[in-house]
């Protein structure tokens, strides 16, 4: 009865490795113009994770196909239109590293920088998303001052240093409604360094002198 069960259980896997085997030589079988295809196609309907899956094989199968840098990209923009931000990042950061006499750079540094854009929150929230994606902004208009990709960026870099104004003004406001008063007047000063076209700024500039009073008061 043992030799028999031992018997079956060898053949389900026997078969199962068949089954498996064919599968793979069915995937493996395709050539990069059909991978290439097949990831143009899932992309333009919105189909991102077939996208990802195709052009990730294209890219590992033919590393060296004039296809794989494409594959790169697509990947990328991919991820960002599943709004999976962190891979989005990671891909768009390889490619530019892999890549970075690409004519396709300016795109790929303002889609990072469009990343972190995509994650900024409330004034009182972490602030990391605004001060990245500015960074990622003006590296881009310093680099390519007169790509079209550099012009987009600047109505988003007026947001992210609203933003940033906004969550110092909101910090300082905090230390000084907790009477922390010298906590606050670096923040209302660091402010007014910082970001003095804000209307932040003017706001931090009215309040300095009663937090300085305060403050050599405790």
């Amino acid at each position: 009865m043992m030799k028999k069960l031992f018997l079956l259980f060898t053949f389900s896997l026997l078969i199962c490795g068949c089954v498996l085997f064919e599968d793979q030589n069915d995937t493996m079988g395709k050539g990069v113009q059909e991978l290439a295809h097949d990831g143009s196609s899932a992309f333009v309907a919105g189909d991102y994770k077939d996208a990802i899956k195709a052009y990730t094989d294209l890219k590992d199968w033919y590393p060296f196909s004039k296809y794989a840098i494409l594959a790169e990209l697509k990947i990328a923009d991919a991820h960002f239109n599943l709004e999976e931000y962190d891979e989005a990042i990671f891909a768009y950061e390889e490619f530019e590293k892999m890549h970075p006499k690409n004519e396709a750079i300016p795109y790929v540094i303002y889609q990072t920088g469009l990343c972190w854009f995509k994650q900024l929150d409330t004034v009182d929230r972490d602030h990391t998303p605004a001060k990245n994606s500015l960074i990622q902004f003006n590296r881009l208009i310093n680099q390519f001052p007169s790509d079209e990709y550099a012009k987009k960026s600047k109505p988003n870099i007026k947001t992210c240093l609203d933003n940033i104004s906004g969550h110092e003004l909101y910090v300082a406001n905090w230390y000084m409604k907790t009477k922390k008063y010298k906590a606050a007047l670096k923040r209302y000063e660091y402010l007014v360094e910082n970001y003095p076209d804000s209307k932040e700024s003017q706001e931090a500039l009215n309040k300095i002198p009663k937090c300085r009073e305060l403050a050599t008061k405790n």
